[in-house]
């Protein structure tokens, strides 16, 4: 499994700040400690940006590059913003993201292209993120068609079911793990796939985060999840993901200690067997 480090982004208080003064020193810290732990991307979110986004993202590429050996994922949908920070990184970029909205497809595509860039594809269109697997899965084949126009490789594209709140949408979680799935038989080689992780447990008390976010994790790595966007360092999280492959892989554990218990718990309210509620590991 290969990660894309979440840390830096812009609906960080601390980081919007360090971001509008230009003070690089937390956000250099961020990507350090990421870069140590072995991540693939570094995802660096600045949102619309709308007044100042091309400079921003500029400054942010070549003053974490200077300082960090790491190749970096443009996370914005300002589409100037990320040709900016294209034109000054080093190495193979990421574009996070196109998508099936107006506007959202071929100009980032071509940008891919003519970058020699990998991107992200979110599995949405105009009418917002789609039900469920099935219409995921068209959109993932529309996308992929467009790609192929620019002379983009499918190994060059990482689709993203979309992963919707687990306390809000609880039928959603199963739906985007399907998905994922589906999403390999679009071409051969297969693209490769990414998740939001914390997108599952936002909002769900903090005792909770490791269970849901952990065994999602696993659920998503034996569909065929590549490269999640996750927090590197959050060893509990990432202990309950190898703990809910081992069940996965061998069901006598079932029962046996009270991380599988906890992880099966988990595993029947993302299958809608149990309803959500914050006290269900009580």
């Amino acid at each position: 499994m290969e990660i894309i480090g979440e840390k830096i982004t812009v609906t960080t208080t601390k980081i919007a700040k360090a971001m509008k003064a230009r003070e690089i020193e937390l956000i250099l810290e961020l990507a350090k400690n990421q870069a140590d732990a072995g991540i693939k991307y570094l995802d660096v979110s600045i949102g619309p940006a709308t007044k100042d986004g091309p400079e921003l993202m500029e400054w942010l590429v070549t003053n974490i590059q200077e300082k960090v050996d790491i190749p970096i994922s443009l996370d914005s949908t300002n589409t100037a913003a990320i040709e900016a920070g294209l034109k000054v990184h080093k190495g193979q970029a990421l574009i996070n993201s196109a998508s099936g909205q107006e506007g959202r497809k071929e100009p980032l595509f071509e940008l891919a292209a003519k970058y020699n860039a990998q991107i992200v594809g979110l599995t949405m269109t105009d009418q917002g993120i789609p039900r469920d697997a099935n219409e995921r899965t068209v959109v993932a084949f529309d996308l992929i068609t467009v790609a192929q126009c620019f002379g983009v490789k499918p190994e060059d594209i990482y689709f993203d079911p979309l992963i919707l709140l687990i306390s809000v949408q609880q039928d959603q979680a199963r739906k985007a793990i399907d998905a994922l799935a589906m999403f390999q038989e679009l071409s051969d080689p297969p693209t490769k796939t990414t998740i939001g992780l914390t997108n599952i447990y936002n909002g769900t008390p903090e005792k909770v985060h490791k269970w849901v976010g952990g065994t999602f994790l696993g659920l998503m790595l034996k569909a065929g999840l590549t490269t999640p966007i996750a927090d590197p360092k959050d060893k509990e999280l990432l202990g309950v993901k190898d703990k809910t492959i081992q069940l996965i892989d061998d069901p006598s554990l079932k029962g046996s200690d009270q991380d599988f218990i906890n992880i099966q718990k988990t595993m029947d309210i993302i299958d809608e067997k149990d309803l959500f509620a914050a006290s269900y590991i009580d």
